[in-house]
């Protein structure tokens, strides 16, 4: 078995105006994710932790069927499986963040 690095695959990235895309569609997807973070960080709305974790293994779960059972997904569905990553990513960080937060508090108080 082989494994390599997805990045600057032209089959896995995506191209706009003939140039591609510095990471692939996957990571491209996470790093859209990421954008959610204020939504979590405001408190406009929160995800339970177990549906967090959820949410941030569906991309390893994907790119692990990829890799060792030899089938290979699409760029659609690596940037789909890469936002919800992505999203996760930001509700377990605002998620440690309002424990650390609380815990500070605590001890102040």
């Amino acid at each position: 078995m082989h494994l390599t690095a997805c990045h600057r695959k032209p089959e896995r990235s995506f191209f706009w105006k003939g140039k591609q895309f510095p990471v692939c569609a996957r990571c491209t997807g996470i790093h859209f994710g990421y954008f959610a973070f204020p939504i979590f960080l405001f408190g406009f709305y929160s995800i339970n932790i177990w549906v967090t974790l959820a949410m941030m293994s569906i991309t390893y779960i994907d790119g692990i069927i990829q890799a060792f059972f030899n089938l290979e997904s699409n760029n659609i569905r690596r940037v789909i499986t890469g936002v919800i990553s992505g999203v996760g990513s930001m509700s377990l960080v605002s998620i440690t963040g309002i424990a650390i937060g609380k815990l500070i508090l605590q001890y102040i108080n």
